[in-house]
Protein backbone atom coordinates (compact mmCIF):
# COMPACT_ATOMS: atom_id res chain seq x y z
CA UNK A 1 0.00 0.00 0.00
CA UNK A 2 1.19 3.37 -1.07
CA UNK A 3 2.49 5.69 2.20
CA UNK A 4 0.23 8.93 2.12
CA UNK A 5 2.18 12.45 2.02
CA UNK A 6 1.33 14.48 6.05
CA UNK A 7 1.03 17.82 5.35
CA UNK A 8 3.11 19.73 8.01
CA UNK A 9 2.33 22.79 9.73
CA UNK A 10 1.97 25.74 9.14
CA UNK A 11 -0.17 24.21 5.99
CA UNK A 12 -3.35 26.50 5.35
CA UNK A 13 -5.32 22.91 4.25
CA UNK A 14 -4.49 21.38 8.06
CA UNK A 15 -7.03 24.32 8.56
CA UNK A 16 -10.05 22.19 6.56
CA UNK A 17 -12.53 21.30 8.59
CA UNK A 18 -13.81 17.95 7.45
CA UNK A 19 -16.80 16.65 6.43
CA UNK A 20 -18.62 13.69 7.83
CA UNK A 21 -18.31 10.49 5.14
CA UNK A 22 -21.75 9.39 3.97
CA UNK A 23 -20.53 7.10 1.30
CA UNK A 24 -18.82 3.59 2.83
CA UNK A 25 -17.40 1.94 0.24
CA UNK A 26 -14.33 0.27 -0.61
CA UNK A 27 -12.37 3.61 -1.60
CA UNK A 28 -13.05 4.80 2.10
CA UNK A 29 -11.66 1.07 3.24
CA UNK A 30 -8.25 1.35 1.45
CA UNK A 31 -8.10 4.73 2.46
CA UNK A 32 -7.77 4.12 6.32
CA UNK A 33 -5.15 1.28 5.60
CA UNK A 34 -3.06 3.42 3.45
CA UNK A 35 -3.22 5.79 7.09
CA UNK A 36 -2.35 3.32 9.25
CA UNK A 37 0.52 2.09 6.90
CA UNK A 38 1.45 5.66 6.60
CA UNK A 39 1.37 6.56 10.45
CA UNK A 40 2.79 3.06 11.27
CA UNK A 41 5.92 4.02 8.82
CA UNK A 42 6.03 7.81 10.51
CA UNK A 43 6.05 6.47 12.82
CA UNK A 44 2.88 7.78 15.06
CA UNK A 45 0.33 6.25 17.21
CA UNK A 46 -2.32 8.36 15.35
CA UNK A 47 -3.30 10.10 11.98
CA UNK A 48 -6.61 12.00 10.63
CA UNK A 49 -7.31 12.31 7.15
CA UNK A 50 -7.36 16.01 7.34
CA UNK A 51 -3.62 15.13 7.65
CA UNK A 52 -2.67 13.78 4.22
CA UNK A 53 -5.40 15.89 2.85
CA UNK A 54 -8.66 14.39 2.50
CA UNK A 55 -10.98 16.40 4.10
CA UNK A 56 -13.41 13.40 5.73
CA UNK A 57 -14.30 12.79 9.39
CA UNK A 58 -12.08 9.85 9.40
CA UNK A 59 -9.20 8.89 12.04
CA UNK A 60 -7.06 5.65 12.82
CA UNK A 61 -5.26 5.32 16.34
CA UNK A 62 -2.90 2.83 17.32
CA UNK A 63 -1.29 3.08 21.08
CA UNK A 64 -0.24 -0.48 21.46
CA UNK A 65 2.94 -1.15 22.19
CA UNK A 66 3.30 -4.11 18.94
CA UNK A 67 1.11 -1.78 16.65
CA UNK A 68 -0.99 -4.27 17.15
CA UNK A 69 -4.15 -2.47 18.03
CA UNK A 70 -5.68 -0.36 15.25
CA UNK A 71 -8.80 1.29 16.17
CA UNK A 72 -10.70 3.24 12.93
CA UNK A 73 -13.42 5.57 13.69
CA UNK A 74 -15.66 7.47 11.03
CA UNK A 75 -17.78 10.38 11.89
CA UNK A 76 -16.33 9.73 15.67
CA UNK A 77 -18.10 11.59 18.51
CA UNK A 78 -16.82 13.08 21.59
CA UNK A 79 -18.26 12.32 25.70
CA UNK A 80 -15.64 14.00 27.46
CA UNK A 81 -15.40 12.90 30.87
CA UNK A 82 -14.12 12.97 34.53
CA UNK A 83 -10.93 14.88 35.14
CA UNK A 84 -8.79 16.21 33.03
CA UNK A 85 -4.98 15.42 32.61
CA UNK A 86 -1.83 17.37 31.20
CA UNK A 87 0.98 15.27 28.90
CA UNK A 88 2.98 16.32 26.40
CA UNK A 89 1.90 15.72 22.94
CA UNK A 90 3.67 15.68 19.33
CA UNK A 91 2.13 15.59 16.49
CA UNK A 92 3.29 14.21 12.90
CA UNK A 93 2.03 17.24 11.15
CA UNK A 94 4.43 19.54 13.71
CA UNK A 95 7.39 17.14 13.84
CA UNK A 96 9.76 17.68 16.39
CA UNK A 97 8.00 19.44 18.61
CA UNK A 98 6.30 18.12 21.95
CA UNK A 99 4.51 20.17 24.20
CA UNK A 100 1.82 20.27 27.54
CA UNK A 101 -1.49 20.16 26.85
CA UNK A 102 -4.46 19.42 28.93
CA UNK A 103 -7.30 17.00 27.55
CA UNK A 104 -9.95 15.06 29.06
CA UNK A 105 -8.93 11.97 31.51
CA UNK A 106 -11.74 9.60 29.83
CA UNK A 107 -13.73 10.02 26.90
CA UNK A 108 -16.63 7.71 25.65
CA UNK A 109 -16.92 7.43 21.50
CA UNK A 110 -19.91 7.31 19.56
CA UNK A 111 -18.11 6.68 15.42
CA UNK A 112 -18.84 3.81 12.50
CA UNK A 113 -17.06 1.58 11.38
CA UNK A 114 -15.62 1.30 7.20
CA UNK A 115 -18.80 0.18 6.67
CA UNK A 116 -20.61 2.37 8.34
CA UNK A 117 -21.73 -0.10 11.23
CA UNK A 118 -21.94 2.38 14.36
CA UNK A 119 -19.42 1.57 17.05
CA UNK A 120 -19.35 2.80 20.49
CA UNK A 121 -16.24 2.82 22.99
CA UNK A 122 -14.81 4.38 26.04
CA UNK A 123 -11.13 4.93 26.46
CA UNK A 124 -8.89 6.49 28.99
CA UNK A 125 -5.13 7.45 29.38
CA UNK A 126 -3.00 7.51 26.36
CA UNK A 127 -5.97 6.05 23.85
CA UNK A 128 -8.24 8.83 25.11
CA UNK A 129 -5.80 11.86 24.66
CA UNK A 130 -5.17 10.58 20.55
CA UNK A 131 -8.84 10.39 19.99
CA UNK A 132 -9.09 13.69 21.30
CA UNK A 133 -5.72 14.79 19.64
CA UNK A 134 -6.86 13.73 16.01
CA UNK A 135 -10.51 14.92 16.47
CA UNK A 136 -9.01 18.00 16.94
CA UNK A 137 -7.51 17.74 13.22
CA UNK A 138 -11.07 17.05 11.99
CA UNK A 139 -11.84 19.99 12.69
CA UNK A 140 -8.49 22.06 12.39
CA UNK A 141 -7.31 22.53 15.26
CA UNK A 142 -3.47 21.59 16.40
CA UNK A 143 -2.28 20.68 19.41
CA UNK A 144 -0.35 23.84 18.75
CA UNK A 145 -3.46 26.05 19.29
CA UNK A 146 -3.31 25.30 23.17
CA UNK A 147 -0.25 26.45 23.67
CA UNK A 148 0.65 29.85 24.64
CA UNK A 149 1.08 32.56 21.40
CA UNK A 150 5.24 32.80 22.61
CA UNK A 151 5.57 29.05 22.34
CA UNK A 152 2.83 28.84 19.31
CA UNK A 153 5.10 31.96 17.32
CA UNK A 154 8.39 30.12 18.19
CA UNK A 155 7.23 26.85 16.70
CA UNK A 156 5.65 28.37 13.38
CA UNK A 157 8.76 30.17 13.44
CA UNK A 158 11.32 27.29 13.50
CA UNK A 159 8.93 25.35 10.98
CA UNK A 160 8.96 27.98 8.22
CA UNK A 161 12.70 27.76 8.87
CA UNK A 162 12.69 24.24 8.32
CA UNK A 163 10.41 24.26 5.41
CA UNK A 164 12.41 26.87 3.42
CA UNK A 165 15.25 24.90 3.79
CA UNK A 166 14.05 21.92 2.14
CA UNK A 167 12.42 23.72 -0.83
Amino acid sequence: MPLLNILHHPDPRLRTKAAPVSVFDSALATLAKNMLETMYAAPGIGLAATQVNVHKRLIVVDVSEDSNAPHILVNPKLELLGGRVAGDEGCLSVPGFYERVERAEQINVQAQDVTGAPLTMSAEGLLAVCIQHECDHLDGKLFVDYLSSLKRNRINKKLRQLASERD
